[in-house]
């Protein structure tokens, strides 16, 4: 995208950040371009100057900022910064130097078959990143599809909006004109329907059909007439051909259950059976995105409900005289608000079928295809396992002020911070079960470091424990508030920069006991009925004793998690 020239009201900085250039506006605010200290080029998203003063507004931006961060950046732009609490609140996220879909497929037409392909994969790989980590996009368009070099891009995920959560947020003019096309059936329903991941999945049919055949599938006269045909027609999706073409149908279920999982379309599309053949050469020719959407794999959707057997879904090809089991029930129920409804009443009276009805028939092969199986079929006794030697599971990552960071050194996952409360390293996404098994190698490497731990994390919520040199701390995190409910002292103090201590975590019910090399420290309780999350990060926290402004840097080395049937 191509800057313009700063207006003369426009600010010079925001924080460290040295405003050069406008990108453009949106229903939040205006899009900088800026420059760190360091000279790199950064993307800065300011918040309007009306919806500064709201301070239910800024509550929101600050929560879902926190969760942004937490999306690992597989054809996503990354989040890197954010001040919440600024007069005017900006958000700092990684520049792409790259046309925005819709400007490609309005000046050159359709893309071609190896492009288009590239664009599926890499939106449903950025879809799976930004799922994986608790965060719905809610406004997938061509506009938020960045064709950076080396694989697409998406941006402007799961940031509040002043128009969401409002009694007229689905219908009110301003929202349908800039999105209607590619919002989900549900979106038009009753607004205390709380929006799922599924409505991004349908907005990933909307976007990869617009992309090849330059125009999208339900559309109409007027945004109302295009609601109309969202809710009631069977797309158009002449132009598409192959599996492709059915991958999209079967985006654009109307009912939501009915849609595939984001992970469940990148499976698809680079390796389940119906494989379309482009898929071959957009990987070919695009390293950087087959390697996006391997580690996007690789880190989500394979983890099991809590507390119960541990399954994962695969696709295979359908056999003759093998059935596949009944899915679960997903549905959501969704209605239709008056403004719309008036306004389609007679279209739906006569079409009400098409909505309930039976899907087509590639779609019915696509989702009786999938079957479910025993992770000891495909991951052995374990649910993770990584050595924390690079790359993997958990991510290496530097803050761009330098302070915090999360690094790989000598085999080992490093975390350090400089005068900051703590830092959580990036990790996988998956949910793991309620009760489960984690064992990991610390060491401590400053004198004032404590190795932190967190499990069944979700967004600002999560239990914490704290391995310090003298004692373990097993207690909750919640937004910035950290409390102790019980502290564990260690018979023998962990020597600073000494070898590593195996730290045993047993989950199990409202009680975790902690392990120190094989022998038991102690239980502390947990119970509290706020946390309710599902995900295991590492993390560094410095002792509560230690200078205001003194560094602290641990160790990790091999994290084992299992589940409640490994002994």
């Amino acid at each position: 995208m191509r800057p313009e020239p700063l207006r003369p009201r426009d600010p010079a900085r925001l924080g460290s950040y040295e405003l050069v250039g406008r990108l453009g506006e949106g229903g939040m605010g205006t899009v900088f371009l800026a420059k760190t200290s360091a000279g790199s080029q950064v993307a800065v998203k300011v918040v309007r100057a009306d919806l500064a003063p709201d301070d239910e507004f800024r509550r929101r931006f600050r929560s879902e900022v926190a969760r942004a961060r937490q999306v690992p950046p597989f054809c996503t732009a990354e989040v890197l910064d954010a001040d919440p609490d600024a007069e005017h609140p900006y958000l700092v996220v990684e520049y792409v130097d790259g046309p925005t879909l819709a400007q490609v497929v309005d000046d050159r037409g359709p893309l071609t078959a190896a492009n288009l392909h590239s664009v599926a994969i890499g939106v449903a790989t950025a879809l799976t990143a930004i799922h994986g980590a608790g965060v719905i996009h809610r406004d997938l368009k061509p506009r938020n599809v960045l064709l950076a070099p080396g694989s697409p891009k998406v941006i402007d995920f799961g940031i509040a909006r002043a128009i969401e959560n409002t009694g007229t947020a689905n219908t009110s003019p301003e929202f349908m004109m800039g999105t209607v096309a590619y919002m989900a059936p549900e979106r038009f329903g009753d607004g205390e329907v709380p929006l799922t991941a599924a409505a991004d999945v349908f907005a990933w049919g909307g976007v990869v059909a617009y992309a090849g055949t330059g125009r999208t599938p339900f559309g109409g006269d007027s945004p109302l007439s295009t609601a109309g045909r969202i809710l009631t027609a069977e797309p158009d999706l002449s132009g598409l051909s192959g599996p492709l073409r059915d991958f999209v149908a079967y985006a654009l279920s109307k009912n939501p259950a009915d849609r595939p999982t984001a992970r469940e379309l990148l499976d698809l599309l680079v390796a389940g059976p119906s494989r379309p053949a482009a898929t071959a050469a957009a990987l070919e020719d695009q390293p950087d995105l087959r390697a996006a959407a391997s580690q996007a794999q690789s880190v989500t959707g394979l983890m099991p409900a809590p507390d119960q057997e541990p399954t994962i879904t695969v696709r295979v090809d359908a056999v003759p005289g093998l059935a596949a089991p009944e899915k679960p029930d997903r549905r959501h129920r969704w209605f239709l608000p008056a403004a719309v409804a008036l306004v389609v009443l007679a279209v739906i009276a006569g079409t009400m079928m098409l909505v309930f009805g039976q899907p087509s028939e590639p779609v019915d092969g696509l989702r009786d295809a999938l079957v479910r199986v025993t992770p000891s079929e495909v991951l052995g006794p374990e649910l993770l396992v990584d050595d924390l030697d690079k790359d993997r599971l958990w991510l290496a990552k530097t803050e761009p002020d330098g302070r915090s960071s999360c690094t790989f050194i000598g085999g080992e996952l490093h975390a350090k911070i400089k005068a900051r409360p703590l830092y959580k390293c990036r990790g996988p996404q998956d949910n793991l079960p309620t009760n489960l098994s984690i064992d990991t190698d610390v060491r401590l490497l400053t004198e004032h470091s404590c190795a932190a731990v967190w499990f069944r994390f979700k967004g600002p919520r999560g239990y914490l424990v704290r391995v310090c040199r003298k004692n373990v701390f097993v207690g909750t995190h919640k937004n910035s508030e950290v409390a102790v409910s019980r502290t564990l002292p260690l018979d023998n103090p962990i020597p600073v920069g000494g070898p590593a201590v195996r730290i045993g975590l047993r989950v199990t019910g409202e009680t975790v006991s902690v392990s120190r090399d094989g022998v038991p420290v102690g239980d502390a309780p947990l119970g509290d009925a706020d946390i309710s999350g599902r995900r295991v990060l590492l993390g560094v926290y410095p002792d509560r004793d230690a200078p205001a402004d003194a560094p602290a840097e641990v160790a990790f080395d091999r994290i084992e998690i299992r589940g409640p049937s490994v002994r």
